[in-house]
């Protein structure tokens, strides 16, 4: 037995309690049959295909009950697993199997035609179903059982690659390590109270750290039950909070406002949760307001892919009081302010946040130059600015790379957009900065109204003068049915900005 299984243990102590029940499928599985079925997937990968600690198996599918089977045998031997993103173009998926390289890959059928597209998966070795694998788990062999872990495991080894979403460039591919997989449980458990009796509905998608690692890794760590779903539905996830009783759930804003629009969102019975985990981004007063007069309350955060993700964590009595606040630091990470010299900031002055602790990535998988730039003495440079009020609860002001100069000044598409927020005719609102001949760079809105209501461009001007410095008021104002967004739901500004130089083109 080694430290980094987990399942060896709950199938000791708790074997007949249900670990997970995939939602569409209705299987489930004890935590004794777990780890019979990860025993048989462990010794077939190792003793038949003779995969080695190192190795990488990607997994192209819906979130599945096969991605935790994977997932606890990385646990018991090694191996790394790659679990990609299908809803990429086919050059991006390319990309990622050229560079991750696995030996072996598993897909869901329905997928199969899009990676057949991809010339790098001539060069896997082992190419599976997902019905080949499920194949494999309800095997009966004997000799499955008497699978030993690799006991020479170090918990700086790797047991995810996982992907960022490249919307600023290449996608870098961040090791995640049994160590990191440890502390940020420990993180998390502590700042959520999470016990093995708790029980989660998990929809986020499983190509993301905030699909493993908010709510499925340290519930399983804890011996807790997961209800897992293949993709997000408003009205289903609400039924399934109420029929599951789960005690938590895990989302970004946009899912939360999606719910509270369903229509069966008054008649649910969600009196189990303790409340609901978000992050992502900064929700808005009247949903959170909503959700608590629904008697759920919000527990915000903020973390990344290469740190955690369980970074800070804002209390639910604080949700009101220091809206637009990510909290306090979790347990065992420390924090660091730092202006562009490298110099601490003092309270309220904005800085580059900084991180350091056990739940740090020791860099990307296979380039030193990105690791380098982001790792320093041993503090993560999130890229992200933020400030810290004199009780210690810190805001993010906006993402480093989003900030734009304009005539000198330094502007915060963040804090704008905040403001716009206030304007009851506004749905959703980003900001970015474009190029101009006078100023160097002046700021863009593009707005999306809500339902019923009208809006002009004067309009939103006329709104900001006087509230905010001429400097930080959009020059120019674009109206959209929708904003586009990243995979992690979160607004694509570089698709924005190639949807500006084309309405440019078009009017030129």
């Amino acid at each position: 037995m080694i430290r980094f299984d987990w399942l060896s243990k709950w199938a000791q102590y708790s074997g007949s309690k249900q670990a997970v029940k995939e939602f569409e499928t209705d299987r489930t599985m004890t935590y004794a049959q777990l780890n019979n079925v990860v025993q048989q997937v462990a010794h077939t990968f190792i003793s038949h295909c003779g995969l080695q600690r190192g190795d990488r198996v990607a997994i192209f599918a819906e979130n599945s009950l096969e991605h935790l089977i994977l997932f606890f045998t990385a646990q018991k031997t090694g191996l790394i697993i790659v679990p990609l993103n299908f809803r990429l173009a086919i050059p991006e998926i390319d990309f990622q199997l050229r560079d991750a390289r696995p030996r072996l890959i598993i897909i869901e059928d329905k997928f199969r035609a899009t990676l057949e597209q991809c010339v790098s998966l001539k060069q896997i070795e082992f190419v599976w179903s997902v019905p080949e694998l499920q194949d494999v788990c309800s095997s009966k062999k004997s000799a499955a059982q008497d699978f030993s872990p690799h006991h020479s495991l170090h918990e700086d080894d790797p047991v995810f690659i996982l992907y960022t979403s490249g919307s600023t460039g290449v996608p870098k591919g961040v090791l995640y390590t049994h160590k990191m997989l440890f502390w940020n449980s420990i993180n998390t458990t502590m700042r959520l109270d999470i016990t093995s009796d708790d029980r989660s509905v998990s929809c986020m998608p499983l190509f993301h750290t905030g699909g493993w690692n908010v709510v499925p890794t340290p519930f399983l760590h804890r011996g807790a039950s997961i209800c897992l779903l293949k993709s997000f539905n408003a009205e289903t996830v609400l039924r399934l909070l109420q029929d599951e009783r789960a005690t938590m759930f895990v989302a970004v804003p946009t899912m939360l406002q999606m719910m509270a629009q369903a229509k069966s969102f008054a008649e649910v019975d969600l009196a189990a949760l303790r409340y609901f985990v978000i992050g992502g981004e900064p929700m808005p007063l009247p949903l959170i307001e909503q959700w608590h007069h629904k008697g759920v309350p919000i527990r915000q955060g903020y973390g990344l892919t290469e740190v955690g993700p369980s970074v800070t964590s804002l209390h639910q009595d604080d949700a009101i009081t220091k809206m637009g606040s990510i909290g306090k630091p979790n347990f065992y990470i420390d924090t660091q302010i730092v202006n562009e010299a490298g110099q601490a900031q003092s309270s309220g002055g904005v800085g580059e946040l900084l991180l350091k602790g056990p739940t740090v990535t020791p860099g990307y998988w296979q380039n030193q130059e990105l690791t380098a730039a982001a790792i320093v003495d041993g503090w993560f440079h999130t890229g992200d600015l933020v400030k810290q009020d004199q009780e210690g609860y810190l805001f993010v002001v906006d993402r480093k790379k989003n900030m734009y100069i304009s005539g000198g000044e330094n502007v915060y598409p963040a804090e704008v957009e905040k403001f716009l927020h206030s304007l009851p005719a506004i749905e959703e609102v980003a900001i970015i900065g474009i190029p101009d001949e006078k100023w160097g760079e002046v700021g863009k809105a593009f707005v999306v109204t809500k339902p019923g209501f009208t809006l002009t461009e004067k309009e939103v001007s006329d709104y900001c003068l006087g509230n905010l410095a001429k400097y930080k008021i959009p020059k120019s104002v674009q109206f959209l049915s929708a904003l586009p967004k990243n995979d992690a739901a979160k607004i694509n500004r570089k698709e924005l900005l190639q949807i500006h130089y084309s309405t440019l083109n078009n009017n030129h």
